[in-house]
């Protein structure tokens, strides 16, 4: 019957639906499965998906600052403020400190009797050179350091004359030595004790006049003795004689004569001997020096060795800046001018130029007797030579060997004056110059109000120029136009 089969149906259905929430279990339960061992990828998926969701919604619904206003605003004026202070054009060199005027050091040795062998008295490389050192001791003589530009190339013995001997004595007298008459070029007896002076300061006896002279003088001495032993027993016979009325007195006077000159002749041969026992100054024991003190920059002597060649090289004891810079540079330089370089703690020094030459830069060592000035050059770089303002032990020793920055004003104003950036200035109709003073909002652009002021314009250095108001009114911190 109908009501049967839909009876029959109903019973269908209703299994059908029993059954059916046991195989929805079982499909979540593999689900939870598979998410369970895939975690992290489904983790990773989810995280993907929210990314991109995110930056569709920001794409859509947030705009930028100029899309939000309906448009950009309008760009401000570029402005520079107006500057009151020195104003100066510099050339920059960099320069090796070093000492100045190194010179290699040789002593004659041709007076030294065998072999010049070091036995002392060797500097310590850094040590300095004064007056009345002792540069090295050679088979057991000093070897003396004096003021003076003529080397040591002959010994001075008493009598000598020459430019030399003028020298000696202006050293002597410069260490307070007597050297007695200044004006004359003769090695007097004054020089020579002088010369024993000399020694006795230094601490060594003065050298031995040489093998045979103190026997010489002591023979002359006793020739001496025995030409007046002549002459008076001559003068005896004669006055003997003198009492016998008979005797014949010419030839006794002749021998009186004889005697006499005989003993003058001795007398002279005594005098000569003498005079060369007295001290001297052999050329293997002074070693004469330009501008003392002097800087011992290396030592090739050594103790024990034979002395051969150059024994040292000394610079002067003075520090020096070696510069180097571009002939066009270079020529904007002259000897006077003072420039400035950063001590190692970063503090300014002062160094003045003493020389501006073509001849190549030699790091540090340069031709001594520079007279300044710019000397023409064909090209390629030029050597520029500073003298630093006064510099203590402590700040020498961090400098030498290093090299800094020197900067020299060639240009500079009197003081302190406005001046503005180069790119402020515009001209007028008529040529003249002038800048555009702000004097509202900058960020308001071509609305902010401005007023022209005509400037005369004076030394550009580093992008400014120095400008001083004409027409209109012009101060420090106005700010001035210079772009849009």
């Amino acid at each position: 019957m109908p009501g049967d089969t839909e009876d029959a149906g109903f019973d269908v259905l209703v299994a059908e639906g029993e059954e059916a929430p046991r195989t929805g279990t079982s499909q979540v339960a593999g689900w939870g499965r598979v998410f369970r061992r895939n975690r992290a990828l489904w983790i990773g998926a989810v995280v993907a998906l929210a990314a991109l969701i995110g930056g569709l919604l920001v794409g859509t619904f947030v705009l930028a600052p100029a899309s939000a206003g309906g448009k950009a605003p309008k760009p401000g004026l570029i402005t520079a403020p107006v500057e009151f202070g020195p104003l100066s054009n510099d050339v920059t060199l960099r320069a090796d400190v070093g000492y100045a005027d190194a010179v290699d050091v040789t002593i004659d040795t041709s007076t030294v009797s065998g072999a010049a062998v070091v036995t002392g008295q060797v500097p310590a490389e850094g040590a300095n050179l004064s007056s009345l050192s002792i540069a090295l001791e050679v088979v057991g003589r000093p070897v003396i350091v004096l003021p003076g530009e003529l080397p040591a190339y002959r010994s001075l013995r008493h009598g000598v004359s020459g430019p030399d001997v003028l020298q000696l004595k202006q050293a002597l007298s410069a260490v307070g030595i007597d050297p007695g008459d200044m004006a004359s070029n003769i090695l007097d007896e004054d020089a020579t004790a002088a010369i024993a002076q000399l020694y006795a300061q230094a601490g060594y006896p003065a050298p031995s006049p040489g093998e045979g002279v103190e026997e010489s003088y002591r023979g002359a001495q006793e020739s001496v003795r025995s030409a007046e032993t002549a002459l008076r027993s001559a003068r005896r016979q004669l006055e003997a004689a003198a009492q016998t009325p008979d005797a014949d007195q010419g030839a006794l006077e002749d021998a009186v004569d004889a005697a006499r000159s005989q003993l003058g002749s001795a007398e002279n041969t005594a005098e000569r001997a003498r005079l060369q026992t007295l001290p001297y100054l052999p050329s293997s024991e002074v070693l004469f020096l330009t501008a003392l003190p002097r800087r011992v920059d290396a030592v090739k002597a050594k103790r024990g060795s034979v002395l051969q060649g150059t024994a040292m090289t000394v610079s002067g004891a003075t520090v020096r800046l070696t510069g180097s810079a571009a002939e066009a540079d270079a020529r904007l330089l002259k000897a006077g001018t003072t420039g400035t370089f950063s001590l190692p703690d970063g503090t300014a020094h002062t160094a003045t130029i003493t020389e501006v030459t073509n001849a190549p830069a030699a790091g540090g060592a340069g031709s001594p007797g520079g007279k300044g000035g710019t000397k023409p050059a064909a090209g390629g770089r030029w050597q520029v030579l500073f003298e630093p303002q006064p510099l203590t032990p402590e700040q020498v020793a961090a400098l030498q060997g290093s090299n800094v920055r020197v900067s020299v004003a060639v240009g500079a104003t009197e003081g302190d004056v406005l001046s503005v950036p180069l790119a402020a200035l515009t001209a007028g109709p008529g040529g003249e110059s002038r800048v555009q003073v702000v004097e509202s909002d900058p960020r308001e652009g071509d609305s902010a109000k401005t007023r022209t002021v005509v400037v005369k314009t004076g030394l550009a250095a580093r992008g400014a120029v120095e400008v001083t108001a004409v027409e209109g009114k012009l101060e420090k911190g106005d700010l001035v136009v210079v772009g849009r």
